[in-house]
């Protein structure tokens, strides 16, 4: 079966968290995701707290940006979530709008090895393993985590390039792919990840989510258009979907079928009612996602 999933963006302010994934949570969505964008909500934080204020949901971070974090405190913090809310929380880490990281002076000369150093010792901690590196931009000496999660962990990356996107398949346990991936995107995409997972033997499954930016409502098509337009998407054919829970199940299906695993619903950044959102997506779209 297709995941399916909404992102809560964050253009809405912190305190419209609780009631949004309270609402998913009694609605039954499966998933509902957080961003880590700079400069608006942490993603550690709101997941926290999305988790106590819920039940059954699972959360979402998609993504943490590695320049801004030790690679020990992501474990530290990881770990923490899956002990105290087994099977629920779902973590990506990736490069981070390089702008950004520019601005707070964490860019790095090659986001590609940082990320690769960063996925295989968090993985490591994740593990319960003792790790001792000297990297280029990772370094620990004899760390370990005194209370690693009790079972196994999935750790997702990122990605959009074809070197990022070799690299998760390797290095990570899932990719996420942005709302600029088309269904050709996620074909190509899976090529690319098992192309990775090939050369380090990897066999297990590898989950993809794919954001799908998603409108619905009268002004659903001309909102879309303008955030397409914003983000010079404009021109790309099969890019998002406006209209009904219909039209917007068969887009998911679309997606699923050339390769994702989990279609996250990401509206518009000026969708007027967020909870309504989460709503027609639990109750109206999920029924007709096979």
């Amino acid at each position: 079966m297709t995941g399916l999933g909404v992102v809560f963006r964050p253009q809405l302010p912190p305190e419209r968290l609780r009631a949004v994934a309270r609402l998913a949570d009694d609605v039954g969505l499966e998933e509902l995701w957080l961003w880590e964008d700079c400069f608006r909500e942490g993603g550690i934080s709101a997941a926290a707290a999305a988790l106590a204020w819920t039940e059954r949901v699972r959360i979402g971070v998609g993504l943490l940006p590695v320049p801004l974090r030790n690679v020990a405190i992501t474990a530290m913090e990881a770990a923490t979530l899956h002990r105290m809310f087994p099977g629920r929380a779902i973590l990506g880490v990736g490069h981070g709008v390089q702008d950004w990281m520019g601005q707070v002076g964490a860019r790095v000369e090659s986001p590609l090895t940082l990320l690769r150093e960063h996925l295989t010792v968090l993985r490591a901690l994740l593990g319960g393993e003792r790790v001792t590196v000297d990297g280029r931009y990772v370094r620990l000496d004899d760390v370990a985590l005194d209370w690693p999660p009790d079972g196994a962990v999935e750790v997702l990356a990122g990605a959009t390039g074809p070197r990022s996107l070799r690299l998760s398949g390797e290095a990570a346990d899932g990719t996420v792919l942005t709302a600029s991936t088309t269904p050709d995107g996620v074909r190509r995409a899976r090529q690319l990840i098992d192309e990775g997972r090939e050369s380090a033997g990897r066999t297990e499954p590898h989950e993809v989510v794919v954001y799908l930016l998603t409108a619905t409502g009268p002004d659903a098509a001309s909102r879309l258009r303008a955030e397409l337009t914003d983000e010079g998407l404009e021109s790309v054919p099969d890019l998002g979907v406006a209209g009904d829970a219909g039209a917007v199940a068969k887009a998911v299906q679309r997606l699923a079928e050339a390769g994702a695993d989990t279609v996250i619903l990401q509206p518009t950044g000026d969708e007027p009612d967020p909870e309504a959102f989460v709503r027609f997506a639990a109750e109206e779209v999920r029924p007709q996602v096979p």
